[in-house]
């Protein structure tokens, strides 16, 4: 059996784990309840850089309920990662995507670039979480190709991906300047603005190649016969079809969650682009665990028993 083919018949009653929520939470907060999904597609989180909205991912995933969870790629930024910078808020987002995976939900972790040290790992299950570089399912008769599409940018692969290391820290220093802009105009009662859109937008060759992007992994899917085409990567949310003398296919892209707060939600019988709005989480609180900065004092000494064991077998 193909570990990329994933088979999926999607139920019309919701499953027995839906709107169940953390004790903790609803004693500390208004509660919202989670709405159910059959499948949701995030991407380009990349969770330990300055750029990434972790608080807006926590109030997401505290909202929904998925039979399945893709994290299709750039989820954890190694390019990037410093160890000075991993906040509580980026470690809550884990909390959260393990939350879901203890309640039923099947976690698809999809490799990207930015994470691409996980590739070595590939294909490892361990309960409900799948490690893996793509993902074709079924779902209801139509077939659905997810990949994060870095394997189509020539500026990640050889020499060019050290520019690109480089221009990843560079776009997260305007990321922060952007941030901290914004700031001062929301004090001033203005619309946040988002300088990488509009230089992304300005620049010809950019627009350009997020339209090669996007046609390259189209005429691809429609080769195989698939239905849908799902991709991150180029931080540009998605949803349309595709048409070639060989056919036509529906390409969605999820996204990011540091400019667009952007996800991939599939619920009856169709993929909508969910955006993330603010507004609709003003009564919410999602409460962030405090840690010291500084290393508890280690002390193995206790008085607590953990287990009580009263026999084990031993089997020859």
């Amino acid at each position: 059996m193909d570990h990329g083919l994933l088979t999926i018949t999607i139920s019309s009653s919701p499953p027995n784990i839906l709107f169940i929520l953390y004790e903790q939470f609803c004693k500390t907060s208004v509660c919202m309840e989670r709405r159910p999904l059959d499948v949701v597609v995030m991407s380009d989180l990349h969770l330990g850089t300055y750029g990434c909205h972790a608080k807006e991912i926590v109030n997401y995933l505290k909202s929904i309920q998925p039979q399945i969870l893709v994290l299709n790629g750039d989820i954890i930024d190694i390019w990037q990662f410093n160890k000075r910078y991993f906040p509580v808020a980026h470690m809550q987002v884990i909390k959260e995507i393990m939350h879901l995976l203890s309640k039923g939900t099947r976690v698809i972790y999809i490799t990207g670039n930015h994470d691409e040290a996980l590739r070595r790992y590939s294909d490892m299950h361990m309960g409900n979480f799948q490690l893996t570089d793509k993902v074709v399912m079924e779902i209801n008769g139509k077939m659905t190709w997810i990949f994060h599409g870095d394997v189509f940018d020539a500026t990640t692969k050889g020499s060019a991906k050290l520019l690109a290391k480089l221009g990843g820290h560079g776009y997260d220093l305007l990321i922060l300047i952007n941030s901290l802009i914004n700031r001062c105009l929301k004090l001033m009662g203005r619309e946040k603005m988002s300088f990488s859109k509009k230089v992304k937008n300005s620049v010809k060759k950019a627009v350009s190649w997020i339209g090669n992007f996007e046609q390259t992994a189209a005429e691809l899917a429609i080769e195989k016969k698939y239905d849908y085409v799902i991709c991150g990567h180029i931080h540009q949310p998605q949803k349309r079809i595709i048409t070639t003398k060989e056919g036509a296919v529906t390409y969605l892209n999820s996204g990011d969650w540091i400019e667009n707060l952007t996800s991939l939600e599939y619920q009856n019988n169709e993929w909508t682009i969910y955006q993330y709005d603010e507004k609709q989480f003003a009564d919410t609180i999602a409460p962030v665990v405090t840690m010291e900065k500084k290393l508890p004092q280690l002390n193995v000494v206790t008085d607590e028993i953990a287990l009580f064991i009263h026999s084990l077998a031993i089997q020859p």
